[in-house]
């Protein structure tokens, strides 16, 4: 039965991050090739913990960047635009909207950015946080299923 309560939970997690606009149709792509067998186990997994460790790194190398007395407009541009990209390969829809919102925001009125990159990076900790229980509990049902 815990099997089972699982996967319904990892379901529930999943449909709510859908709804919410947290993910888009190319992370349910990125979890039907694993699961038809086009990506090997664990592709998924893979995947997303590559997305949270390269989008840490670089919402820690703009907020460096932002608390300089004179910012390079074009490395914090690049830097948002690795971040978006990154977004848009695991299908965080979300955090890349927050992206956009933020270069915007930045060519505006570049002296209010601290308050942008906290709302930026209060974006990503929460789809991190959720990645993270979806992992989690996808190790679980691993560890419940028959072998």
């Amino acid at each position: 039965m815990p099997l089972v309560s699982l996967r319904a939970k990892l379901n529930t997690l999943l449909a709510v991050m859908h709804a919410s606009g947290a993910l888009d149709e190319q992370f349910k792509q990125l979890r039907a090739m694993e699961e038809d067998g086009s990506a090997p186990p664990g592709f998924v997994a893979d995947a997303v913990t590559l997305f949270i460790r390269d989008a840490d790194r670089i919402l820690t190398d703009l907020a460096g960047l932002m608390k300089q007395r004179v910012v390079d407009v074009d490395k914090a541009d690049a830097l948002v635009r690795q971040l978006k990209g990154s977004c848009i390969s695991i299908g965080a829809k979300k955090l890349g909207v927050s992206c956009t919102y933020f270069r915007r925001f930045y060519k505006e009125k570049p002296k209010g950015c601290l308050f942008v990159l906290t709302l930026l990076r209060n974006e990503f900790y929460d789809v991190r946080n959720k990645f993270q229980t979806m992992m989690h509990l996808e190790q679980q049902i691993e560890a419940y299923s028959p072998k």
